[in-house]
């Protein structure tokens, strides 16, 4: 097996450059396995993400020379790092049959790089040549030049917008080709303007967001949220030598987690790692056991060193389970101990594969209960893999979705 950032952005990406073809080891729509229903056509989703900007200067900081490699060098990395969903969705996909790629719209050096390699096919590229900071902006025209140039290279059946409130639908809607469907995925805090009508479908993991939806007549599919499990392959062993964690972002965007952290940090070994710290007040809990930031892969090997690992919703959830946490902690094997909602039990069974409180208290007792019982943390933990591994990875989700979309747009 070939390893390094070219081998993985090979891998990744399955195209060269976006506008060339799939690669040919990806079985097609014809050669899918039985039982699942054959597509009347392969559908071409160009997947548009944006990254964090601080992941961005992390990234680029830790990998002195990168903005300056090539594209597959560039979207290898990106997708190694195992920040957010990588490429774990394309790989998937493209495995259910269908073409899938990858656009990180916000990533400047990965998008001047693919610029810089396409000049020959839009030669109006050429005058948007230019080093810049690591993050592009969607108010600069930029960023809609590329993104028009990706979009008429790769010549989408379906674009798949995962920064609804970034990136307006009505810019999208005039940049796809004739026929092409818009879909947008969203579980993130509602912005008024976003323009529902331009799209064609709307998948949400909030099952409060699917019902609200499909009371203004806006076309929703519910999705829930997954565990890509080749991330296992990128863990060392590891002794779980962190007794209880809590990964996440700390901001006042997040005020009812800030509180119920406040409180774990006060009165629990919690040792908590995350974005945002540095506007935390100088007599914060939460400060004093920050362990900084960790993104991706350093997230994963937490986790997996955690013996217990928190989980707080943020409020849009109401009382619905949702959030990716569930599922990366799951997965590597950490114990979960998270709030209680009312679909929980439809994704792990509360006190035999995860555990679930009701209140800061019953999270405390929880917690000192569970690090004391060894035994019992132990087999609650290697439950949740057990399922989280069963039923919520990412090939279970991307046939999902590629069935969904086979049905609205195939």
């Amino acid at each position: 097996m070939r390893t390094g950032a070219t081998a993985q952005g090979e891998a990744a990406s399955g195209v060269k450059g976006y506008g060339g073809p799939v690669n040919a080891a990806v079985p097609t729509a014809a050669t899918r396995s039985a039982g699942r229903t054959v597509a009347a056509k392969t559908l071409r989703i160009l997947l548009l993400n944006t990254d964090y900007p601080t992941f961005l200067r992390s990234l680029y900081r830790r990998r002195p020379g990168l903005a300056y490699r090539s594209f597959e060098r560039q979207l290898g990395a990106r997708n190694a790092s195992l920040f957010g969903t990588a490429d774990f969705m394309s790989h998937h996909l493209r495995a259910a049959g269908h073409e899938a790629i990858d656009v990180h719209a916000n990533n400047r050096p990965l998008q001047e790089a693919w610029m810089a390699e396409s000049v020959a096919r839009f030669p109006a590229l050429r005058r948007l040549l230019r080093r810049g900071p690591v993050v592009l902006a969607a108010d600069e025209p930029r960023f809609y030049d590329i993104l028009a140039a990706q979009i008429a290279a790769f010549r989408p059946s379906v674009v798949y917008n995962h920064d609804i409130a970034g990136i307006p639908a009505d810019r999208l809607a005039a940049l796809k080709p004739p026929g092409c469907a818009l879909v947008g995925q969203i579980a993130s805090p509602l912005d008024p303007d976003i323009g529902w009508r331009h799209y064609d479908l709307v998948v949400s993991s909030l099952p409060n967001y699917v019902a609200s939806f499909r009371q203004r007549g806006i076309t929703t599919a519910y999705l829930p949220l997954a565990f890509e499990s080749r991330v296992l392959e990128r863990l060392r062993p590891s002794r779980r030598d962190i007794p209880l964690s809590f990964v996440g972002s700390v901001t006042a965007a997040h005020r009812d987690r800030m509180t119920f952290l406040e409180r774990m940090c006060a009165e629990s070994p919690v040792e908590v790692w995350g974005d945002g710290a540095a506007a935390l007040p100088a007599g914060s809990a939460i400060r004093r056991r920050h362990r900084g930031a960790a993104w991706g892969e350093a997230m994963y090997g937490l986790l997996a060193r955690s013996q217990i690992t928190l989980n707080k919703h943020i409020n849009i959830s109401e009382g619905y389970a949702n959030n990716m946490r569930l599922f990366e902690a799951t997965g590597v094997g950490a114990c979960l101990l998270t709030d209680w909602k009312e679909n929980l039990g439809e994704l792990f069974e509360v006190g035999r594969e995860v555990l679930a409180y009701r209140s800061a208290e019953e999270c405390l007792d929880l917690a000192r209960r569970y690090a004391r019982d060894e035994a019992g943390r132990e087999r609650i933990a290697a439950a949740g893999t057990a399922r989280c591994l069963r039923d919520h990875t990412y090939e279970r989700r991307m046939a999902q979705l590629a069935g969904i979309l086979e049905q609205h747009f195939a």
